[in-house]
């Protein structure tokens, strides 16, 4: 099954649905990933209409947000969920602010920094409070008996504080590893070779565009990082649920009826 939505101008947009998990499979046209839409085409935005998204869980800064508005289809209502307000740097939310200073991205990326900086954003999806609140609210957004219609979340490219928003649903789910793995990686063929441009624009300003690679694409050792953090803080996932997002039993089990078919 290819979940893929394509989009030309919000690359690295697919349907969770289809995957397997324990009873069954997420259930298609519930609930989508993506990147910004901050540039969606007249015919995209169409597209997206179709899809019947009525809700959409935007978890970029708050600058990120007022830089790049999202353009969605009239009456789709948009939460904004900042979840490093309590981060002091963030490498994908502030790669165009290095792009300007070459020296400082390159001194930045050089020696491997980067993987050990993602990794720690990783971790801090886990234990920031801000990072907390922000996941709170979205899977009881999620879980709201109430709630019409599908659902997206993105971030800027729809690879990190989304990826964990993804991997956390579909393990409470009831995905195995293997699974949740696999879609985290689908992020490397579906966004990097739209991210080419970028690449080329820091080749032009004397940066290496492979020392780009940690931060524009994904790395299961990313992943791992949260899982080991929620791991040791928290034990098991639905003790991450309860115990760090402060939702219910009622809210885990809604969320596995609303999504599991």
């Amino acid at each position: 099954m290819d979940r893929r939505i394509p989009l030309t101008s919000a690359p690295n947009m697919r349907d969770l649905g289809g995957l397997p998990v324990d009873g069954g499979t997420v259930r298609t046209h519930e609930i989508y990933r993506s990147t910004m839409l901050a540039e969606l085409s007249d015919d995209d935005l169409r597209t997206f209409k179709e899809l019947g998204i009525h809700v959409v869980y935007d978890m970029r800064t708050k600058g990120e947000r007022s830089a790049a508005p999202d353009r969605l289809p009239a009456g789709t209502e948009i939460v904004g969920l900042d979840v490093l307000a309590d981060h002091s740097m963030d490498l994908a939310a502030n790669l165009g602010q290095l792009s300007s200073n070459p020296e400082a991205l390159a001194d930045v990326l050089g020696s491997e920094q980067a993987e050990t900086l993602m990794a720690q954003t990783y971790r801090d999806f886990i234990s920031l409070p801000s990072a907390r609140r922000a996941y709170q609210r979205f899977f009881q957004g999620l879980a709201d008996p109430g709630r019409g219609g599908a659902a997206l979340v993105h971030c800027t490219t729809g690879k990190d504080r989304t990826g964990w928003a993804a991997a956390s649903l579909l393990l409470l789910l009831g995905a195995d590893e293997q699974t949740v793995r696999d879609d985290y990686l689908q992020t490397n063929t579906d966004l990097l070779p739209a991210l080419q441009p970028l690449m080329d624009m820091a080749a032009e300003h004397g940066v290496e565009p492979d020392l780009l690679l940690p931060i524009l694409g994904v790395r299961e050792a990313y992943l791992d990082a949260a899982l080991d953090q929620m791991a040791s803080r928290y034990g098991s996932i639905e003790d991450y649920f309860t115990g760090a997002l402060n939702l219910q039993a009622s809210d885990l089990d809604a969320l596995r009826s609303r999504f599991i078919s």
